[in-house]
């Protein structure tokens, strides 16, 4: 009778411990959840939807809305992404002056309590989008499949990171879509 309730109080411990221990939700980043409408984000951002600039109209609608934290936030300025009224990147610049003095394994430890250990890297099979290849060099990976979390060491100056969110799935549609929408605008 002894063996059972102790096994029987250990797994209530577990089941206790397990529900208070969350794993890395990659479909937010700091509340935004991807595939959101451009409405929804706005008001989260607490700006007005008419903000968003659109991209492309064709194939597919392409917009961007810019966002910026308040004054005191590690987070100088954030542009969400939308394929067709869906959140499908977000693109973070980190404050300069919040992250002076900061190396770069501190700010992929900080960031690891939000979304785990980094990925292991490995050979990246697939093309840089525009905005990666603007951002520099990339320092720590995060993904769950779905989605992808990467930090960057910035190229311009003074150097700072840049962490871009994706939506997998919705990433390789609107770039198939800019892609083709860069053709049409081209052609004669």
């Amino acid at each position: 009778m002894n063996v059972w309730w102790i096994l029987a109080c250990a797994g209530l411990a577990a089941q206790i411990l397990g529900s208070t221990v969350s794993d890395p939700d990659f479909s937010r980043y700091r509340g935004f959840e991807f595939g959101s409408s451009v409405a929804a984000v706005a008001t989260m951002a607490k700006t007005a939807p008419s903000e968003a600039r659109t991209l492309h109209r064709r194939p597919a609608l392409l917009q961007d809305l810019d966002w910026t934290p308040s004054s005191n936030d590690s987070v100088a300025q954030v542009v969400f992404s939308f394929y067709n009224d869906q959140l499908f990147r977000v693109v973070a610049d980190y404050a300069s002056d919040r992250t002076e003095g900061m190396t770069a394994a501190e700010l992929i430890e900080a960031i690891s309590d939000d979304y785990g250990s980094p990925a292991v890297r490995t050979a990246n099979t697939r093309t840089a989008s525009r905005v990666e290849a603007m951002s520099g060099t990339p320092l720590a990976r995060w993904e769950d499949g779905g989605h992808t979390v990467v930090l960057y060491r910035t190229s311009t100056y003074p150097a700072g990171f840049r962490l871009i969110a994706t939506a997998v799935a919705l990433d390789g549609r609107a770039r198939q879509a800019e892609a083709e929408a860069l053709r049409l605008d081209a052609r004669p």
